[in-house]
């Protein structure tokens, strides 16, 4: 496979249409058709459900549809690494992690790095702990922000000296917006909307005693979407504290009795190299991290 093949397969699943793509592309459509057939042919799968209005991908074109994603931004970064000029300070360096308060000190390193080298640009992946050590793993983000507990053993990281504190985001209305705190038993019952990441062998998950019997009644792992979820009054969002405002709005948040903090890590790649502008992130975050130690 070329990456030019990748490109203009991209394409053909991106508009649905040979005819479509090939006019984006600027190449004739006998052209491109001929191209994904020799791709297909080469792979030995078949990519496309050709229908009369439009073309669908098959099982084997969706995996490729995200592993030419991932191999094309990959081909980016490093072609845009290589050509910067030695001793320049500029490019992407890419930070992948869930919400959480401690990303305050990785905004902080990235506002001191912007003053010193104008020309790095910050990009932010959300998600939950899979999917960015997926990222990482895959050369895909240069640093991921974990909450523990999380296995670390193939990479480096930095334990960031902050914890953030876990409790439930609950209707103002709600019974249990009058207490304080928030007890396993008080959660008895009660439909609760927890991250995918807490569930199984989390902190959380032992906090509650196991998962089994709680009345879960969905999941989540941006927590801005669980909280609309409890607005609606669907249950009570189990989450971190200072995520939301809560000075205001129509939930409070009540920590967990007794109290439960995570710990976090910043994670690279065992064994790294760094790009000049992830190596001088890195140097800022390290300084950021001293400074509130």
């Amino acid at each position: 496979m070329e990456l030019r093949e990748l490109k203009y397969f991209l394409a053909v699943a991106k508009a649905e249409s040979i005819t479509k793509a090939a006019e984006t592309l600027y190449v004739t459509q006998p052209n491109l058709s001929r191209q994904m057939k020799n791709l297909e042919a080469e792979l030995g799968r078949q990519l496309f459900e050709r229908g009369r209005r439009k073309i669908t991908l098959t099982e084997a074109g969706k995996l490729l549809k995200k592993r030419a994603a991932e191999i094309l931004e990959l081909y980016g970064r490093t072609e845009q690494e290589i050509k910067s000029p030695d001793g320049t300070v500029a490019g992407d360096v890419r930070v992948g992690g869930g919400e959480t308060r401690a990303f305050r000190l990785v905004a902080e390193a990235a506002a001191r790095l912007n003053k010193r080298h104008p020309e790095v640009t910050l990009h932010i992946y959300s998600g939950d702990g899979e999917a960015i050590a997926e990222r990482l793993d895959k050369g895909l983000i240069d640093f991921g922000i974990f909450i523990e507990p999380t296995d670390l053993a193939g990479y480096e990281h930095i334990r960031l000296p902050v914890t953030d504190m876990w409790g439930i985001f609950v209707r103002r209305d709600h019974p249990l917006a009058r207490k304080q705190s928030v007890t396993a038993a008080d959660l008895a019952g009660e439909p609760l909307i927890r991250s995918r990441h807490s569930l199984g062998n989390s902190l959380v998950s032992e906090w509650f005693g196991g998962d089994d019997g709680l009345n879960i009644v969905a999941t989540y792992n941006l927590l801005y979407n669980a909280s609309l979820l409890a607005e609606r009054g669907l249950g009570c969002a189990v989450g971190l504290d200072g995520l939301l405002n809560t000075d205001d709005g129509p939930l409070c948040f009540k920590p967990l009795d007794p109290p439960l903090r995570s710990r976090l890590n910043v994670a690279w790649k065992r064994g790294q190299v760094f790009s000049p502008a992830a190596a001088a992130f890195l140097t800022e975050l390290k300084d950021v991290i001293a400074a509130v130690k």
